[in-house]
């Protein structure tokens, strides 16, 4: 999900600028940029590692490691309201004064503050871990000259948005929290079968992809349809992998989801040197992500069929 997330923050914010009247090339940047704050949220994972080594030097019973990681996961980093908070934290810092940098200390000191009240120790070093990773993207933004008021924007768009992206692949983010509040209780299911379901979260994710390719695209005045080559056409074969792989599901996912995805190296095509011709970044990209459509799509009909 990591790629749907960057690249639906990337699409809303760059076709949003162009609405606004901004330049293509401005939109653009801005909409790499709420990309950039939609990956943010998920760095919350760097307690996986560190909470499996203490576990192992430490013997922690596991089912505490899992409540724990529950907590963790999806719960402040996927929060709206710290979303918002640290979207004004890091645009405070990226004001390049002295007292915007106090302001937005204070602001993520806070937010920190917060999460360690609420949850914990545990919880406030992961919250610490999201907050940096906010205002690294936010300096990096401010040392190449984006003013703060678009830091805050884009780190909006990016940082609220994600949440509601990891609505039908497992448990429903804590989007209050640290209120004990429920927006959401259950996964969004998609089809009662579990494979289906799958498929269709899977499809979402693509359709994500095509949505931000579509964006950068049009902004360069560059057909699609011309940039697919016919060799995408190869990912159909993918429906026999009905007949090799066990029916995949949300929590069994792995074997489908990396097999599908290594379709996309159809986008490379096969090289000729040395007469071969430049490569078409975008048109490999697209013929690539193609690939894996089909595949999809094509494994779906199998499923049906057989």
């Amino acid at each position: 999900m990591f790629v749907g997330h960057s690249l639906a923050a990337f699409a809303v914010g760059a076709l949003a600028a162009r609405r606004l009247g901004v330049c293509r090339d401005r939109a653009l940047r801005f909409g790499a940029l709420a990309a950039l704050f939609a990956l943010v949220p998920d760095v919350d994972i760097v307690y996986a590692p560190v909470g499996l080594a203490l576990q192992s030097v430490q013997t922690v019973d596991p089912d505490a490691f899992w409540n724990t990681a529950n907590v963790v996961h999806r719960g402040p980093t996927h929060s709206l309201l710290f979303g918002g908070v640290l979207a004004v934290g890091v645009a405070f810092l990226a004001t390049g004064r002295r007292i915007g940098h106090v302001a937005g200390a204070g602001v993520i000191a806070g937010l920190i503050a917060v999460a360690g009240v609420a949850g914990g120790g545990v919880v406030a070093g992961v919250t610490a871990v999201y907050a940096v990773a906010g205002a690294a993207v936010a300096t990096g933004a401010r040392r190449r000259g984006v003013p703060a008021r678009w830091v805050l924007a884009a780190a909006s768009i990016g940082l609220l948005s994600h949440p509601f992206g990891d609505l039908v692949t497992g448990t429903p983010p804590l989007f209050l929290y640290p209120f004990d509040a429920t927006l959401v209780s259950h996964r969004i299911t998609l089809h009662p079968d579990p494979t289906l379901h799958l498929l269709a979260a899977f499809l979402i994710e693509i359709g994500t992809v095509w949505l931000g390719i579509r964006t950068y695209a049009r902004s360069h005045g560059v057909s699609i349809r011309q940039l697919i080559r016919l060799r995408a056409g190869l990912g159909t074969g993918y429906a026999g992998a009905v007949f090799v792989i066990p029916p995949p599901t949300i929590h069994d996912a792995s074997v489908f989801v990396f097999s599908v995805l290594a379709l996309s190296v159809i986008g490379t095509g096969i090289p000729s040197y040395p007469f071969a011709k430049p490569v078409d970044t975008l048109g490999t990209i697209v013929t690539g992500t193609a690939a894996v459509t089909v595949g999809a799509v094509g494994y779906g009909v199998a499923y049906l069929l057989f």
